[in-house]
């Protein structure tokens, strides 16, 4: 079996600027662009399901573990892509879900967690105990982060089917799950006295739980390099002022730096990222983000071929359907009514990938798609509405059929990952 991930680390820690994308989605749009992407360029994929996506009761998506990676494998055949490139992770596996809660329960449902992704055979595994939960002390002390993360890799551990091939990614600083729920004013590098003091925590929490032979598995560590994105705002990615961060993991042979919140980075961002040692670059909301704006455009180029009384009213049909549903999207957008209807729909949070598995849009999504497919969609117009779709239509590498299109367009969010993991050279 090909240590997919085993290879990038070596390299990268061997002095080669290369590394990873993780694609952070359960979209099956999305899931059918990173393979497309992944095959262009000639390497793996590297997918994780996030703990409020997929856990043992079903998350937002009514997937447990071993459905995701059902899923995973199922469009891997239709699209054609090996399931022996695939590598499956979990993100912020952890008590995340049940913060409302105390530790002993809140840290027993998050051990089942974590045995169900480790017993589907998922081979990354972020532990995340960062987020405090009823009855602690704020903010956390580094000790009990990481005493919660030992019992976490003991649960898998004992479930996976082979513990040896399991890689873990700890941290402290952790970005919560898809995005800032406020607004960025300032970012602040995690400072390199703290890496090293979470470093060393994790490294006693797990002698002390009589885990330390799993250290060398232990992949990277989570850490802020000042990236972050709200609702309207991306906080770029500034090399200077992580200098002394940069060197924390320079006595850690097996270990590098996981970023988290990389979406909508420029590429230059995301290369220097890579060559400052976070050699995992984690992206999903910029994924549903693309996404969103492909069934947008399609949408408008919908409105020129179709009569009305046909339209899928894919627009209409979303906003009925988040109004219906506010929990998925209201303690996220504050603001007032016309504020929060910007937001519902173009916010970079995209909080609007919650209500894309609801089954009035994906209908609405399938008419689109049919409607265009019927309609044939004529060149100038792919021009209007996808300009850099229209390039590669002209150059002969895309059609016109509407599914493509959108695939293209998530694959659009993606290049900038392939070309700062240098993705082409391995």
């Amino acid at each position: 079996m090909t240590d997919h991930l085993g290879d990038v680390l070596r390299a990268h820690k061997a002095g080669e600027a290369v590394g990873v994308t993780s694609v952070c989605s359960a979209h099956p749009l999305v899931l059918a662009a990173a393979m497309r992407q992944a095959a262009a360029d000639g390497t793996f994929l590297l997918v994780e399901a996030t703990s409020n996506q997929v856990d043992q009761f079903g998350g937002y998506t009514g997937m447990r573990p071993a459905d995701f990676r059902a899923l995973v494998h199922r469009i891997a055949a239709e699209e054609g892509f090996p399931a022996d490139a695939i590598v499956l992770g979990g993100d912020h596996l952890g008590p995340n879900t049940w913060q409302g809660e105390a530790e002993e329960p809140a840290m027993a449902k998050a051990e089942d967690l974590v045995r169900a992704y480790a017993a589907a055979g998922y081979t990354k595994l972020h532990l995340d105990c960062s987020m405090p939960l009823a009855g602690d002390s704020t903010p956390l002390a580094d000790e009990v982060v990481a005493a919660r993360a030992a019992r976490l890799l003991a649960a898998a551990e004992s479930a996976a089917p082979d513990p040896a091939a399991v890689r873990y990614v700890i941290g402290t600083e952790v970005p919560v799950p898809g995005g800032a729920h406020e607004t960025i004013d300032a970012l602040a590098p995690t400072p390199p006295g703290a890496a090293r003091a979470t470093l060393a925590a994790h490294r006693s929490a797990f002698e002390a739980a009589g885990a330390a032979a799993a250290w060398p598995r232990i992949m990277a560590l989570v850490v802020q390099p000042g990236v972050e994105f709200d609702h309207l705002r991306v906080v770029d990615y500034d090399p200077s002022r992580t200098a002394g961060l940069q060197r924390v993991l320079d006595g850690e042979p097996d270990m590098v730096f996981e970023a988290h919140s990389t979406d909508y980075q420029l590429v230059e961002g995301l290369t220097a990222l890579v060559d400052d040692h976070w050699a995992v670059l984690k992206v999903g909301p910029g994924l549903t983000f693309a996404l969103r704006e492909g069934l947008f455009a399609l949408a408008a180029i919908e409105d020129q071929l179709v009569p009305e009384a046909d339209r899928s009213r894919l627009l209409d049909v979303i906003e009925q359907r988040m109004l219906a549903e506010p929990a998925t999207w209201r303690r996220y957008y504050e603001g007032t009514e016309d504020e929060q209807r910007i937001a519902r729909r173009f916010s970079y949070s995209d909080r609007l990938r919650y209500s894309l598995p609801d089954p009035e849009i994906e209908a609405a999504v399938a008419a689109l798609l049919a409607n265009l497919t019927a309609a044939g969609i004529p060149e100038p117009l792919i021009s209007q509405y996808l300009p850099e779709q229209y390039g590669r239509l002209r150059r002969g590498a895309l059609t016109a059929d509407p599914r493509e299109l959108l695939l293209d367009r998530v694959r659009d969010a993606l290049r900038p990952y392939s070309a700062a993991c240098r993705a082409a050279r391995r």
